[in-house]
């Protein structure tokens, strides 16, 4: 059903269809023009065999009169029966009664020179007649029957028909190589967008040998991808860098009060020291969350360095670490994990996400309160309490950087715990959310809805 789903939104078979289409179409109209150029022939070479025939009657009535005409009308229906000729005869006086002819009847039909019409004769075959006003009382009229033309036109119709199955066939099937050998080299260019490797560059600057469009096209996405990920590099580096930088003075900082601490007998002293200490840690941690949230966000999308991790077992895993942690400062947390979740992912990074959400939810829960840490398949995941809640303020911007909370009886953090959250949900192609509920808070982590 994907494939179907997938052929069905691919340009390239689109197209296809539509020059199936055209084909098959073109063949009908084709059809239908020489069905009516055989027919409408027929009928003009029927009305010129039906004139001669008449002007032949009038010029043997003139030379030899009635009498002639008639004799020469019994001739010509005693020999078409040997021929297998169509034509019939009617010379009739000028009260219709017929003089010759094998016509029984004058028809429906003025009498004067020239009229055209057709007719029906009296096994119900049609004709097509004309008549000529011989003399004051005396009328011609001669009728063609119409060729049996429905074996032919079914001979064209089959024409057609095989030919244009054949045509449709060779467009289907040429449409359908092209559109396979432009389709791949499209996917090449996917691919490599999906996965920036170094692999899928090198497919990229491999199919770039062609002058069409798509050939410019891939050299123009290879081209910016390298830029891309020379610049993510560059990026990486240079934050890389300054974290090193920053965090290095700060640890030597710390190792002073440290020391600072231990020669201080000052209570008071010894309480700002060990304050400042604090102050320094947290800026340490703020100072790799932020870090953690740049590569997530960069790496947003990328599949490489993804492999299969088994949720279950680092849900079950923290959730045993922060059960025992929870009795202890009198909160309480209950576990429901599905067995068998598996996502592919960082192990790390989704720990962290886990932790993090624990750590947000213990953080504003009460002494008495309630955790919950649930995972189903899908994957879902969510965190939920039952304590003060989300204001309605802030659930809009929850999960932007440096958004802190003000439900919380113990001390606030940076407002980076949430943020990181979203990078690596985002990261995995999953989406967190904060449901609304009548108590407490909750944080649903899925996959993303497909827009």
């Amino acid at each position: 059903m994907t494939h179907l789903v997938a052929i069905r939104h691919s340009i390239f078979a689109q197209i296809v269809l539509w020059a199936i289409f055209t084909a098959a179409e073109i063949t009908f109209g084709l059809w239908l023009l020489t069905d009516s150029t055989i027919q409408r022939t027929n009928r003009q070479a029927l009305e010129r065999t039906v004139d001669l025939d008449v002007a032949g009657m009038v010029d043997i009535f003139a030379s030899g009169g009635a009498e002639e005409l008639s004799k020469r009308i019994e001739d010509r229906l005693s020999l078409q029966q040997r021929n297998g000729n169509t034509a019939h005869y009617l010379l009739a006086d000028a009260e219709g009664r017929r003089i010759a002819g094998d016509i029984p009847d004058w028809p429906a039909l003025r009498p004067a020179n020239g009229n055209d019409a057709e007719i029906r004769l009296e096994d119900g075959r049609k004709a097509s007649a004309r008549t000529a006003q011989l003399g004051p009382g005396l009328r011609l009229l001669v009728a063609h029957e119409h060729h049996d033309l429905d074996v032919l036109l079914r001979q064209v119709a089959l024409a057609f028909l095989s030919g244009g199955i054949l045509a449709v066939l060779a467009v289907a099937l040429g449409g359908w190589m092209a559109a396979r050998r432009l389709a791949g080299r499209i996917e090449k260019i996917n691919a490599a967008f999906r996965q920036p490797g170094d692999s899928a560059l090198e497919e990229l600057f491999l199919d770039t040998g062609g002058r069409d469009e798509i050939d410019e096209l891939t050299t123009h996405s290879a081209n910016t991808l390298v830029r891309l990920k020379r610049l993510a590099a560059a990026n990486r580096e240079t934050t890389d860098h300054v974290a090193h930088e920053m965090r290095t003075p700060l640890m030597h900082l710390d190792n002073r009060l440290v020391k600072a601490l231990a020669a201080t007998p000052d209570t008071e002293t010894a309480a700002r020291i060990a304050d400042a200490r604090t102050e320094i840690r947290g800026i340490i941690r703020m100072l790799e969350s932020l870090l953690d949230i740049a590569a997530s966000e960069a790496r947003r999308g990328d599949r490489h360095g993804l492999a299969p991790v088994n949720l279950s077992v680092v849900a079950s895993r923290l959730g045993e670490l922060y059960a025992d942690s929870a009795e202890e400062t009198g909160r309480a947390l209950k576990l429901d994990i599905e067995p068998g979740v598996v996502i592919e992912g960082e192990e790390m990074a989704l720990t962290r996400l886990i932790t993090n959400l624990l750590d947000n939810a213990f953080k504003f829960v009460p002494a008495g309160g309630t955790v919950w840490l649930v995972l189903r398949k899908g994957p879902r995941l969510v965190v939920s309490d039952d304590g003060p809640g989300v204001p309605e303020e802030q659930r809009e911007t929850i999960f932007e950087k440096f958004s802190r909370g003000e439900r919380s009886a113990g001390p606030e953090g940076a407002g980076l715990g949430l943020a990181l959250c979203r990078a690596i949900a985002e990261r995995h192609h999953l989406e967190i959310m904060l449901v609304p509920t009548n108590k407490g808070a909750c944080f649903s982590v899925a996959p993303e809805a497909k827009r």
